[in-house]
């Protein structure tokens, strides 16, 4: 079941989060990195972003499994790009079951009810997920380069120039 996050689901967020970290980036992030990510530390950065509203979470048997935050595109580096996916992350058990799609398309039904009509989201270059993009119809837009811990990691931006089909 996919919702509206709300305050008291910040501890599940930061649960998924970190733990989405730790399976997905295994080998491309420093593990000394993955090793001090800390649920509890990010609790209180999603309690905040839960206020906002602009978080929905993905549900199972009472569980959250994954989430998906969104809002307006935070650069202005794209300006033809006025949303933007600021994060969507899956349990490992729970990928491959729709679940990231069905996230995707109720993010892009409330950023067009905020008349927001194109968004775009960064991923790791490396990272599965921009499969995921391009098939729900992400084009390439942008590359940047982020350091973490001494890594030099790849990053690509997808973008959609409608939301209408997502």
């Amino acid at each position: 079941m996919i919702r509206q996050g709300r305050i008291g689901d910040e501890a599940g967020i930061a649960n998924v989060h970190v733990e989405s970290w730790k399976s997905t980036y295994k080998g491309l992030v420093p593990d000394s990195f993955l090793d001090s990510l800390s649920a509890e530390k990010r609790k209180p950065l999603w309690k905040k972003q839960l206020e906002s509203n602009s978080v929905f979470v993905a549900e199972e048997n009472g569980q959250i499994v994954g989430f998906a935050s969104y809002g307006k595109e935070r650069t202005n580096k794209h300006p033809s790009y006025t949303g933007e996916l600021y994060a969507m992350y899956l349990l490992a058990e729970h990928q491959r079951k729709g679940i990231g799609k069905a996230l995707m398309h109720k993010i892009a039904q409330e950023l067009v009810n905020q008349h927001i009509h194109t968004m775009l989201t960064w991923a790791f270059e490396q990272n599965g997920a921009c499969q995921f993009y391009e098939a729900l119809g992400g084009k390439r837009i942008d590359r940047a380069e982020v350091v973490i811990e001494g890594t030099s990691l790849s990053e690509v931006a997808f973008g959609w120039d409608t939301l209408k089909n997502l």
